[in-house]
């Protein structure tokens, strides 16, 4: 039974794929010797926006680029940001029974808190580590250290839950469990290679593995 439980943030409690895909596009478009698709932005999901602008751009001051994005992102964060079923209530469920609640993300907190405060979930945490707190992002296992560590939580009963392979391997490295995410943008088939401890298909799930009563 978990007594604690790390989320990562996008496309694991925070639907934002189209948000982040759009701003990519945004971003790139006329700006790359070749033309980036959905597809190819969807492959690096997880990765932090430095190293994938770098990746894209070729070049390695790339601040004008998250400038840029950074900017539409948050001018269109609202208008495509969306919540996943049952995450609100989960949490909520969670945090009553006493379960300790952290997100561990790789990108910055200005926005980070921007999309867990749209849709009410701030509260139900008691740490958020974000890109900025850490000196090495996933899949190194600083961030979970760090927010084991603020949580006050045993790492032999914490679960980390997330959408991409950058998610597992850090959870790996931490020696702590994970689980994927069924509704990961890169699917369930890809996350399965790196061998998740679970994979939760509804959130609700999350329930009967940290002992609470009720669906999942």
């Amino acid at each position: 039974m978990f007594t604690a439980v790390l989320f990562d943030l996008d496309g694991t409690i925070l639907n934002t794929n189209e948000l982040i895909v759009d701003s990519f596009l945004h971003t790139l478009k006329g700006e790359t010797p070749r033309e980036y698709t959905r597809e190819d932005i969807i492959a690096n999901f997880g990765r932090t926006l430095v190293d994938q602008m770098r990746d894209y751009t070729g070049r390695e001051n790339v601040e004008p680029f998250i400038t840029k994005y950074r900017a539409h992102n948050i001018s269109r964060h609202d208008d495509l940001i969306m919540d996943f079923p049952y995450v609100g209530e989960v949490l909520e469920r969670l945090s009553q029974a006493g379960v300790k609640l952290g997100v561990v993300t790789s990108k910055v907190r200005r926005t980070s808190l921007m999309g867990l405060n749209r849709f009410k979930l701030t509260d139900y945490l008691q740490s958020i580590v974000t890109v900025e707190d850490v000196t090495n992002p996933k899949p190194h296992q600083e961030g979970i250290l760090k927010a084991i560590a603020e949580l006050g939580a045993d790492p032999g009963a914490t679960l980390m839950v997330g959408d991409s392979q950058y998610d597992i391997m850090a959870a790996q490295n931490a020696g702590i469990r994970v689980a994927g995410v069924s509704w990961a943008a890169k699917g369930e088939e890809f996350l399965e290679q790196f061998k998740p401890d679970y994979m939760i298909r509804d959130m609700r799930e999350l329930l009967a593995l940290c002992g609470v009563k009720g669906e999942g």
